[in-house]
């Protein structure tokens, strides 16, 4: 089984966004020796928990510290950019690392509306033109606009033999249809919306239109997960999580607290809900449950492969349950 990794680069409580950074990148060093498949850099802004606002800037970190694993974005927020320049960004990648560049492309805020228009006020605009913006991206990319395009004489610079592989990321059946009509590798985010992903990701299998990219439907799945020795251990790093959770869906996003003061936060009935409501987006347990349940999901979903995201309370315990996973898989 192909198992990969997603890093939002989490800011914990007590240490500065330059740590969360740094700790990204050894985490992908890490990633790389214990054999996960792919290791991905999410794309947020304005966020005090989450220092991962330039995945594609940090994706070139990462990049010169490991050897074998599969390296990129999930996911470049496409409809902030220009598809051009994204493309010379992701050629350039894949001349620093041929063979290891994925780049995966979502339409999302990646935070408020306000946010959004700060960055590029003509982005909420640019939604309704993103399948337009992913046939150019990947035009410029393999260097196939087309005769008639009107940039067809500019090329994505640096030009190579390869190709970063191109996903769509999604948390609806939106991307999975645009996906299957383009005839690209399709992402679902359960970890956003842990409901109806796999009818989404069966109909992206069941409709998907070969093309020059893919000859047939390639799909992963995305999970929130927490591993531990034990079960106990796992739903205490998982309070910090909870904390968090409650903390965006009552509009006071703030940096992940470690479990210790997570565990003694004064929650009311209403929140108490939203943890509940919210733990269906959660696999978490020791290595022999949690290989159990993603196993479930991976079958549930006709899924290709599995990506798990893990945010503890802190960096020590984030690494032992990518560790213990690793092990339980037989990762190499």
């Amino acid at each position: 089984m192909k198992l990969s990794i997603l890093d939002q680069s989490p800011v914990i409580k007590g240490h500065s966004p330059n740590t969360a950074i740094t700790e990204t990148v050894n985490l992908a060093k890490i990633a790389d020796e214990l054999g996960f498949y792919r290791y991905w850099l999410a794309e947020h802004h304005n966020m005090r928990g989450l220092a991962s606002s330039c995945p594609e800037i940090l994706l070139t970190a990462i990049g010169q510290q490991t050897k074998r694993i599969r390296i990129g974005t999930g996911a470049v927020l496409l409809p902030y950019y220009s598809a051009a320049k994204i493309a010379e960004m992701f050629r350039m990648q894949e001349a620093l690392c041929p063979g290891r560049i994925d780049l995966g492309i979502g339409r999302a805020p990646g935070g408020d509306m306000l946010t959004a228009k700060a960055i590029n006020e003509n982005s909420l605009y640019s939604i309704n033109e993103f399948p337009k913006q992913v046939v150019d991206l990947v035009g410029w990319l393999r260097d196939e606009l087309g005769e008639d395009h009107p940039f067809n004489s500019v090329k994505a610079m640096p030009q190579g033999d390869t190709c970063p592989e191109i996903w769509l990321l999604g948390s609806s059946d939106y991307s999975s249809a645009l996906a299957a009509h383009l005839g690209v590798r399709f992402a679902f985010a359960h970890f956003i919306n842990p409901f109806g992903g796999n009818a989404v990701s069966r109909q992206y299998r069941a409709t998907f239109s070969p093309s020059s990219l893919e000859t047939q439907p390639t799909s992963m799945v995305c999970i929130f997960v927490i591993c531990a020795e034990s079960h106990e251990e796992a739903e205490y790093l998982a309070a910090s999580i909870d904390h968090r959770r409650v903390m965006m869906a009552t509009g006071k996003e703030t940096e992940i607290l470690p479990s210790t003061e997570a565990t003694q936060w004064p929650y009311s009935e209403q929140e108490q809900q939203i943890i509940q409501r919210e733990r269906s987006r959660i696999v978490l347990g020791t290595p022999e449950s949690v290989k159990q349940q993603l196993s479930e999901i991976k079958n549930d979903f006709q899924a290709d492969e599995l990506m798990i995201l893990t945010i503890t309370g802190d960096y020590r315990t984030r690494i032992k349950s990518y560790e213990l996973i690793a092990e339980e898989f037989g990762l190499h």
